[in-house]
């Protein structure tokens, strides 16, 4: 069975923001919006398996945020587009569409409805300039074009109150030529996991630290509520594990969930931690950018704990897989290198080995979460046969951590029952 991901990376803009996202298809040998590297053999199947996938998870993947997705002529002609909402969705066309008579002016029809329109790998040729006036993005490869003419395109589109977005973003280097040139956003793997540029030493989700002290607060705290708010954020997990398993405890074994922390604390010493932080951070906010990794870090849990149950011969369990991915953006919101970060906690020795040297099966585990991040097809293939997970389950179990991380954030987000003042302190 031919392999079919479907793949959502970041688009940022240069103070780090995420603008939206490029939607990103490999299947029945084809990629669809792989930054222009389209295979056109077999597009009325391919399109037929893209078109039957995205009618039954819309919800999963477009849900609250600005979409770009590359539209062949074939995904056109099915009139795909009205899949979506047009306030959350950029259609993409490459050179295959702008040539095609028909398929362009389906284009300018979805664009006369409302949908915006974006230009992959966009050229400095005359059938590209004509069409400037009708779309809302021009992407480019900074790789692959010369700097004169690059300079010379976002020139051209800025003075027609067009946005540039630079694709490929893989390293420092090239990232900083985008930035020089003056693009208005960036995609790429570099793109989607670049340090913010202050790191804040407590990055934990407010909306979601608020909802804890509303629940060590009740009369009668309900553990299960109180795991599950703390489970979600990587930082509080680290700051409860670390606490749990110092010196005060005296413990003969190790503290490794977030339960088993809770009950060696008690109510009344985890009351205390949470109003010390409460107290300690009363000033600080969050750094623009936090929230995504502290998302990412909830993603990448859920996604390696949903692989552990197909993958072969794992020396990790599924709780030190979790955690794995939750602790693997701790280096983002904590200002110190990942290896002195990962000491005091009681992640078993191959995890650590995995998000340190990405060696062992867990290495690979993990390495499988971000390929699929980064959309790396060649080595998505490889890790999955040396892991022994069906390929065909992949993209299903990617959706459902999506859906799960969206229910979570947005029931976080959510106002919650009970009021807490500035002056509300948690009896001890």
């Amino acid at each position: 069975m031919s392999s079919k991901y479907i793949v959502r990376q970041p688009i940022k803009d240069q103070a780090n923001k995420i603008i939206g996202y490029e939607i990103q298809y490999h299947g029945e040998n084809q990629a669809f919006g792989d930054n222009g590297k389209n295979v056109r053999e077999n597009d009325f199947a391919a399109a037929d398996t893209i078109y039957n996938f995205l009618t039954m998870n819309t919800d999963k993947l477009l849900r609250g945020s600005l979409n770009f997705m590359t539209f062949t002529t074939t995904l056109l002609m099915k009139k795909t587009p009205h899949l979506f909402d047009k306030g959350e969705l950029v259609i993409q066309i490459d050179d295959s569409v702008i040539i095609h008579p028909l398929a362009m002016h389906m284009v300018q029809q979805y664009a006369k409805e409302g949908y915006q329109v974006a230009v992959n790998e966009f050229q400095f040729a005359p059938r590209y300039l004509g069409i400037l006036d009708r779309i809302d993005y021009i992407k480019l490869n900074i790789q692959t074009t010369p700097e004169l003419t690059l300079k010379n395109i976002i020139d051209i589109a800025h003075s027609m109150k067009k946005q540039c977005i630079a694709v490929g973003i893989d390293r420092e280097e090239t990232y900083q030529k985008a930035v020089k040139l003056g693009v208005d956003a960036l995609e790429g793997p570099y793109v989607a996991e670049k340090l913010t540029t202050q790191t804040h030493s407590s990055g934990y989700l407010q909306s979601n630290f608020f909802r804890l002290m509303v629940a060590m607060t009740r009369d009668e705290p309900d553990v299960e509520e109180i795991e599950q708010i703390i489970s979600v954020d990587a930082t509080l997990t680290y700051g409860l594990l670390r606490m749990a398993n110092s010196c005060y405890y005296a413990l003969r074994h190790r503290v490794t969930s977030v339960r088993q922390a809770i009950m060696t604390m008690g109510l009344s010493e985890l009351r205390q931690w949470v109003y010390l932080l409460s107290a300690s951070n009363a000033e600080n906010q969050m750094e623009e950018g936090a929230e995504e990794f502290l998302r990412m870090s909830f993603m990448r849990a859920n996604f390696c704990s949903k692989l552990m149950n197909y993958a072969k011969d794992m020396p990790i369990s599924k709780p030190d897989a979790y955690l794995m991915g939750m602790f693997s953006t701790l280096n983002y919101l904590i200002d110190a290198p990942l290896a002195e970060i990962l000491k005091p906690i009681p992640l078993c020795a191959e995890a650590k080995e995995a998000l340190l040297q990405h060696t062992g099966r867990a290495g690979m585990l993990y390495d499988l979460a971000l390929s699929y991040e980064h959309a790396d097809w060649e080595k998505i293939d490889r890790l999955t046969g040396e892991l022994g997970i069906p390929t065909n389950l992949l993209t299903s179990l990617y959706f459902t951590c999506m859906e799960e991380v969206n229910r979570v954030w947005i029931e976080m987000n959510r106002p919650v029952q009970g009021q807490i003042t500035d002056d509300t302190k948690i009896d001890t």
